[in-house]
């Protein structure tokens, strides 16, 4: 068995709450206009690859409850297949949407993905986190995702194999964190020095760039008010793989990664805003974007 790409990168059960007026202060109750179960974390990104064509696998331990159980069928649904032994409980988001932003809180029991699992599976492309760089067979390509966890885990010291990667993405506040830069351009210098193509999100400006040690920007779109900006980092790097799998020079790869992570912020939950490729296609090539190679 091949696959084009394994995300791995764990996947959490996000209990999204729809319509809040305000976040609550401490001893205070707010009440939400919906509560809304899906997919989170790794199965995310993995749910945007398999919607853009790429056969896709999701190396995450999930456990055999009722939340481990509503992920599986999510993503059987999806043609994700998925890998890995079960954990005892399966790792939970609470999302808290709110004027174009969103505050979250997690129980992650730690557990993650084997190296066995995503090398059973020949792939392509490797889609995961800075811990886990060892689960990447040789001759696939690395796309390292950095979330507030790596970020903080890591700070002030980069692996020292992250040079094998393809690229990095990681947001504006978490490459701070992880660099001690005093702004999301420096520290896109920073990593753009140990990595072939570092990305930084920049929320509705896009992204910015360094790749092979220039500075590119990547440019954001407009696509309406913002619902729900979960998941945004985990479409873009799918988008990035999609991109790169169908030959497109890589800048062109980022813009149209840049397009898929913003058009996923008009519904609540990031799993939800994964946009089909027909339509993608139709965005993008309405927005200006080169078509992808035949």
């Amino acid at each position: 068995m091949s696959v084009d790409v394994v995300v791995a990168v764990p996947a959490f059960m996000d209990m999204t709450f729809v319509g809040l007026e305000a976040l609550p202060h401490l001893g205070e109750e707010r009440f939400a206009g919906d509560l809304v179960r899906s997919p989170g974390g790794g199965a995310i990104t993995a749910i945007g690859a398999a919607r853009l064509g790429l056969s896709t696998a999701l190396a995450a331990p999930i456990a055999p409850d009722p939340a481990g159980n509503m992920i599986r069928e999510v993503l059987h649904e999806e043609g994700v297949a998925i890998v890995g032994a079960p954990c005892p409980r399966t790792p939970v988001t609470m999302v808290l949407p709110l004027d174009g932003q969103r505050a979250m809180v997690t129980f992650d029991p730690g557990v993650r993905a084997r190296a066995a699992d995503v090398a059973a599976l020949a792939p392509r492309a490797v889609i995961t986190g800075l811990s886990q760089l060892d689960v990447v067979p040789d001759g696939a390509r690395a796309y390292v995702s950095v979330g507030d966890d790596d970020a903080r885990a890591f700070a002030g010291r980069l692996p020292g194999d992250l040079g094998t990667a393809a690229g990095m993405l990681i947001d504006s506040r978490e490459s701070m964190v992880l660099t001690g830069a005093g702004t999301p351009e420096e520290a896109a210098e920073v990593l753009g020095r140990t990595v072939p193509a570092a990305v930084v999100g920049v929320g509705t400006r896009g992204a910015v760039a360094v790749i092979d040690g220039r500075r590119v920007d990547i440019e954001g779109f407009d696509v309406g008010a913002t619902v729900d900006p979960t998941g945004t980092s985990d479409l873009f790097v799918a988008a990035w793989a999609w991109g790169d799998a169908g030959g497109m020079a890589l800048e062109d790869s980022l813009r149209w990664a840049s397009l898929y992570a913003a058009l996923s912020v008009r519904v609540p939950t990031g799993a939800a805003g994964a946009t089909a490729l027909a339509e993608f296609i139709e965005e993008g090539s309405r927005r200006g974007l080169p078509l992808p190679p035949e």
